[in-house]
């Protein structure tokens, strides 16, 4: 009943949405304008504040150093931040906000799978384009129709490879033959992530001996973790977000479970560590975009200036903040218009752009090639275990 309730909730405010998109009209890219206008759909508040928060700083260094320079064409780009609470029915009044009341001419965000492709209908129907930092379930730029959604892009591998990645690095360097999967159920990016990883370790020879799930702001994991034991795992996967997860490993860990738990850059967090504890995270690791012992320069200088901007190490979602701004900044310098149209073309022939997460073009689907790595937690820090690419 709870799922039907939040589901009509979601199409209530999509329904409204489109209302007051139909009645506003779009009237973006006048080029009237002084300013640029980049729209943040981003989650600043609830359980993926964290992603939201890490990927608008990223992408406003990107936007800062572009003003600083002059702008683009002599215009400044104004960001303009929707707060999308978490929550799949407030990414798609977000959008809503940014494309008829703030006149946005591309939007940057959302972070999460299940807010993202809230978002797609939309921005297809008002033809505003739209590049997600962080969503990586195919459905973001792909529909169930097998259609191509013309106005949606992002800067992160999708879920079919970082599925793949961990399903391979658990039998060829884990050396596991049996696996319990921990899904959370209210989220699109999870049950994805999980049925690729299934994919690839069954592939392998491996043998999944449960499947368990629980929801997003669930607290207490440890009847279920008991039943997981049971099955005796040799590792346990957990395709989750850092909120959950770090009190899943923190309550596995005290019921005296050693295994291996592994999961997906849905665990990079700067709060992971202090909600799961560093002893906790030993023997873990999880698939992700950027390693912060890469030596690139490009990398190098991101994190130098992200740490004098925010006093902290940037995470995943802000890297991919900064590379998604990137793309942005890259496509409307080639449009040489504000004109949505003109920005999306420009987005879709992306090719060889270096950005800190690697060196991307964006293939037929909307999606970047480019590389994964294995993240293994040490003593609560993050170390780099190998990286991985495309085939």
């Amino acid at each position: 009943m709870l799922k039907k309730n939040i589901f009509k909730a979601t199409a209530v405010s999509i329904g409204l949405a489109f209302a007051v998109l139909g009645a506003a009209g779009c009237g973006n890219g006048s080029g009237s304008s002084d300013t640029i206008k980049i729209g943040g759909d981003l989650e600043l508040t609830g359980n993926n504040a964290s992603y939201g928060t890490s990927a608008g700083n990223g992408a406003q260094i990107a936007f800062d150093d572009v003003n600083a320079a002059g702008g683009i064409n002599g215009k400044k780009i104004e960001f303009i931040k929707a707060d999308n609470k978490s929550e799949p029915a407030e990414a798609a009044n977000a959008i809503t906000k940014l494309i008829s009341t703030d006149k946005a001419s591309v939007i940057f965000g959302a972070c999460t799978s299940s807010n993202t492709i809230a978002m797609t209908q939309i921005a297809d129907d008002q033809k505003v384009p739209v590049v997600s930092p962080f969503a990586t379930n195919p459905k973001v730029t792909v529909g169930d129709d097998g259609k191509v959604n013309d106005y949606m892009f992002r800067a992160c591998f999708i879920d079919p490879f970082q599925g793949t990645v961990m399903g391979n690095f658990a039998t060829k360097t884990l050396k596991v033959k049996k696996v319990a999967l921990y899904i959370d159920n209210s989220s699109d990016y999870s049950k994805g992530l999980a049925h690729f990883f299934q994919e690839s370790f069954t592939k392998n020879g491996g043998t999944i001996v449960d499947t368990e799930a629980y929801l997003q702001k669930d607290t207490d994991f440890k009847a279920t973790l008991t039943k997981i034991a049971a099955s005796n795992p040799d590792m346990i996967y957990i395709p989750g977000y850092y909120e959950e997860v770090g009190k899943i490993i923190k309550q596995a860990r005290d019921l005296g479970i050693t295994v291996p738990i592994c999961g997906g850059d849905g665990w990079d967090s700067s709060k992971l560590v202090a909600i799961a504890g560093p002893d906790a995270l030993n023997n873990t690791y999880f698939t992700n975009h950027y390693s912060v012992e890469n030596k690139s320069p490009e990398t190098a200088a991101f994190i130098k200036k992200y740490k004098e901007k925010y006093q902290q190490t940037p995470d995943a979602a802000a890297v991919l903040g900064y590379d998604a701004a990137s793309m942005i900044i890259d496509a409307i310098k080639k449009a040489g218009s504000t004109k949505p149209e003109k920005i999306k073309e420009a987005l879709a022939s992306i090719k060889d752009l270096k950005l800190v997460t690697g060196t991307i073009s964006i293939d037929k689907s909307h999606n970047p090639v480019k590389q994964a790595v294995i993240i293994e937690f040490k003593d609560g820090k993050q170390t780099f275990k190998q990286a991985v690419s495309p085939e």
